[in-house]
């Protein structure tokens, strides 16, 4: 399981002119299920998320946690970070997980997301959704959790 972070004073997600899920300061994740991902990737990468510290404390080092700062936790699904773009000039993605896959384990994510931290708000899985937000530093991030082998 893949995702970009990306630490924002302010984050939000439309999807028809309607907002799905928005925040003030925490951090923005696009998040990918690719092929063989299990509830184990999604652990993991929840976890490291949440613990990352990338916020500044007193002394202006990043060394606080979302959770440490009590921040907003935007989640919104993005299958195309498994991009393959080594060949030709259109993207491939047959490394993201099949569409009823990446929607389960995202919807698992998220609901693990919302057992562990306060602030939760998402994006609609497959939905045509418009991103706005204001990166703070910037500050972006990609992780990976491999699936075990």
């Amino acid at each position: 399981m893949m995702s970009v972070i990306q630490r924002v004073k302010q984050a939000r997600v439309e999807v028809g002119g309607r907002i799905t899920g928005q925040i003030d300061q925490g951090l923005l994740a696009l998040v990918c299920a690719e092929r063989g991902d299990t509830e184990a990737e999604a652990d993991k990468l929840l976890a490291k998320m949440l613990k990352l510290r990338i916020f500044s404390d007193e002394a202006g080092k990043m060394n606080k946690s979302l959770q440490d700062i009590g921040g907003g936790l935007l989640v919104v699904s993005q299958f195309t970070l498994a991009a393959d773009t080594r060949g030709g000039n259109r993207p491939s993605f047959t490394a993201a997980a099949e569409p009823g896959e990446g929607r389960r384990l995202y919807d698992y994510f998220v609901n693990q997301a919302r057992l562990a931290h306060a602030q939760v708000q998402t994006g609609e899985f497959a939905a045509d959704m418009q991103v706005h937000l204001v990166n703070d530093g910037p500050v972006t991030i990609p992780m990976r959790m491999e699936p075990q082998v």
